[in-house]
């Protein structure tokens, strides 16, 4: 449930975010600070989806009702959905209090549960559909979009996520579970040498080069490993100098286009036995942003980053151990 909207103020934790090489933190960190505030109209919305549901409901025909009574009978009692429930609210209180690592968090812990590298790199990008979407129209109406930097990253990276996808799909899981899980180790280790470093980013030198082969390179291990893009495109070139704010808000806005080609080669080529993990992974965001808020208020960000690396390093560990069992 991964919505970028960042705020870009010289704050004090911006200014740490940048320090650390992070992005910003979204303003809604910031409006979920005073949630309370404003639940009176979270409540109304419930109530009025909540009439609308039950409305419906008494309605409909029997059958139909009998039916929907089951299937969402069977939702509520899978252990599956229940886990990635768990997965979705721990994954977007990551990404809301770092922002990034939202794919690398969920995949890790999909695997750990025993989800299969496509179901599991199928539901992290089928959830990121209707998130990255906003994401992307927020940089849009803020001004975030350098647009010849966009059209160097969409092409490349959305060929990349779809021969990742391809490859996913066409190899036994548990094949290739191991070097997914030696991929997410690395990613882990990556996120603990940005604690320990914490490197301020590089003046500018120019132009930068080789755009178009690294966009390929994110989508295809995004692919793969269910996550990766941010970390790997926005570090790359934030690294290299561009300017954060425009980076920040062009990678974010051709995630999309590479987290819908790549679902859609994910439910054109996989099985379509991921849908639960989907919706747990969609519910478990929706109620995560005070978590992230909290978290945010009182850890510094350097604190998250260890913890952070230091779980999906242990969990990609056991993930490895297992699978080469």
């Amino acid at each position: 449930m991964k919505i970028r909207h960042p705020d870009l103020r010289d704050t004090a934790e911006n200014r740490e975010h940048a320090a650390l090489g992070l992005p910003p933190l979204d303003t809604a960190i910031e409006v979920e600070r005073r949630f309370w505030q404003s639940k009176r109209y979270l409540g109304l919305a419930l109530l009025i989806l909540v009439s609308l549901i039950g409305y419906t409901l008494q309605h409909a025909e029997l059958g139909w009702q009998t039916s929907f009574a089951s299937g969402a009978e069977r939702v509520l009692t899978s252990p599956m959905f229940w886990a990635a429930v768990g997965v979705g609210f721990a994954a977007q209180a990551i990404d809301g209090a770092l922002g990034m690592a939202y794919g690398i968090s969920s995949n890790t812990f999909l695997i750990g549960i025993g989800a299969t590298p496509a179901s599991a790199s199928a539901a992290v990008h089928v959830a990121e559909v209707f998130t990255t979407g906003f994401s992307g129209l927020s940089h849009l109406k803020f001004g975030n979009i350098d647009r010849a930097l966009f059209k160097r990253l969409v092409i490349p990276g959305v060929l990349g996520g779809v021969f990742g996808a391809y490859l996913l799909t066409s190899i036994d899981g548990k094949a290739i579970k191991p070097f997914i899980a030696a991929y997410l180790l690395l990613m882990g280790l990556y996120i603990l040498r940005k604690a320990w470093l914490a490197a301020k980013p590089k003046a500018s030198s120019g132009e930068i080069r080789h755009v178009s082969k690294l966009a390929l390179l994110g989508g295809f291990v995004d692919a793969v490993g269910g996550g990766g893009w941010g970390p790997v495109v926005t570090s790359t070139l934030v690294g290299r100098g561009n300017d954060p704010r425009r980076t920040i808000g062009t990678v974010n806005a051709a995630e999309f286009f590479i987290a819908f080609s790549t679902a859609g080669a994910f439910l054109l080529w996989a099985e379509m036995d991921h849908w639960l993990l989907v919706a747990g992974l969609i519910v478990g965001g929706l109620f995560a942003a005070p978590f992230a808020a909290w978290l945010c208020h009182k850890l510094p960000a350097r604190s998250l980053l260890w913890l952070v690396g230091t779980l999906i390093s242990a969990l990609s560990v056991f993930n490895l151990y297992q699978a080469l069992r």
